[in-house]
């Protein structure tokens, strides 16, 4: 399938785009695929979806501005439309990556938290998190402050925001070890480390930040979801021998269990592969997704029904020429479904197909056209009342936004 461009929002808010599927699987599971208008502007770049659990979404992005520099905007999506954009914050001196980028995320009513990158003098790859809070649903935000402390100019990224009993918590990789070095294409003389800290109401950290893992691969995104017991992270591990398979931790009160191999891929390389895992449950029933290469690149998907204690051997989504770059969501009924970028003759396509414990319980879907440059990002999939929504940068042209959405069978 092509990538849609070159078409404006009125029309792209009336294309609906046939979902192709692939023979060899059960029948159809997903109706067509509507490409939604967004308020996201000519410029706009790396999305990320966020349920507040209420039917509602948000969506937050880059926003290029017109002079220099880039704003963190957001919008929700309810009753089949999205809002206009709101503003978080602005910045000219703010870190911007590809595959490190910022989030609104709904915590609790009307509170929601937000974080993006400011950069630091000293290398490319030093620079803080900042995160700010707002108590009105997103229209007023709290001065930004950061979650760690430690003054060092070196990487801190790669955050997931999350809920624990109403207040925000936060997860990041933390580069005060490795003395600025960056592991893209190399050791570090120390090791990444996976930090979470308290923020309160006044947008400050309460306490202090605790050191969950104490090495980890330096570049991939941890990803959070809630069970009935509390917060489970997932994240890219990393050995002393460089194996670098995806891990889990669960938090229980205020301690962090020992990390759990999610599956033991042996995949040993020896830079980061900068291609993170996704998680979503739903009780004790825990849904990660990730990509992995030990022989051939693979998208995988592993089951739990113990809270993420323990794994079921996992499943095989794709193989071959798969790009990675997943998300899963895990539906009320078992199904968990995952979404990937698969190359394609052209550039790539982004997918999405259903499975179960035993296998695949549908046939894959192509959502829309894509590319596997770094410039589209990391495409985005979340529930929404009875359907799922995605999100994905157009680097093709102008880059900006695209959303789309399709109701499940």
């Amino acid at each position: 399938m092509k990538p849609l461009i070159a078409l404006g929002p009125a029309l792209l808010a009336l294309l609906v785009i046939p979902a192709c599927r692939e023979a060899g699987q059960t029948g159809p599971w997903l109706g067509d695929v509507t490409v939604l208008s967004n308020p996201a502007g000519a410029g706009s770049r790396y999305p990320h979806l966020a349920s507040t659990g209420q039917g509602q979404v948000v969506l937050s992005w880059l926003q290029a501005l017109p002079q220099d520099g880039f704003a963190l905007q957001h919008a929700t999506w309810a009753a089949g439309a999205w809002s206009a954009a709101s503003t978080v914050a602005t910045g000219q001196d703010w870190f911007i990556n590809w595959a490190d980028f910022p989030s609104v995320v709904p915590i609790a009513g009307k509170t929601w938290a937000a974080h993006w990158l400011q950069q630091k003098p000293g290398s490319v790859y030093a620079y803080d998190v900042s995160v700010a809070i707002s108590h009105d649903a997103g229209v007023n935000w709290s001065e930004p402050t950061s979650p760690h402390d430690d003054g060092t100019p070196t990487e801190h990224g790669f955050v997931s925001l999350y809920p624990v009993h109403g207040t925000t918590q936060a997860v990041w990789l933390d580069g005060r070890h490795t003395s600025g070095a960056h592991d893209h294409s190399g050791a570090v003389p120390g090791a990444m480390t996976l930090r979470g800290a308290t923020i309160g109401a006044d947008g400050r950290r309460a306490g202090v930040d605790q050191e969950i893992d104490a090495r980890v691969c330096d570049c991939c995104q941890t990803d959070v979801a809630i069970t009935s017991e509390g917060p489970v992270i997932v994240y890219r591990d990393r050995s002393a021998a460089e194996v670098r398979d995806v891990a889990l931790v669960r938090r229980d009160g205020e301690r962090w269990s020992q990390p759990v191999q999610v599956h033991a891929d042996g995949w040993k390389i020896d830079a980061c592969p900068v291609n993170g895992p996704a998680v979503d449950a739903r009780g004790q029933s825990v849904a990660v997704a990730w990509f992995t290469a030990p022989d051939v690149p693979r998208v995988r998907l592993a089951l739990s029904d113990d809270g993420g204690r323990t794994f079921a051997p996992p499943v095989e989504v794709a193989s071959g020429n798969v790009v990675g770059r997943v998300d899963v969501v895990l539906l009320e009924d078992g199904r968990a479904i995952v979404s990937w970028l698969q190359s394609a003759p052209g550039g790539a396509e982004i997918r999405a197909q259903p499975f179960r414990r035993q296998g695949a319980a549908g046939s894959a879907v192509t959502i829309a056209g894509a590319s596997v440059q770094r410039a589209s990002g990391f495409p985005q999939m979340v529930q929404a009342a009875d359907g799922l929504l995605f999100a994905w940068t157009d680097s093709a042209g102008p880059v900006h936004i695209r959303t789309a959405f399709a109701r499940l069978d």
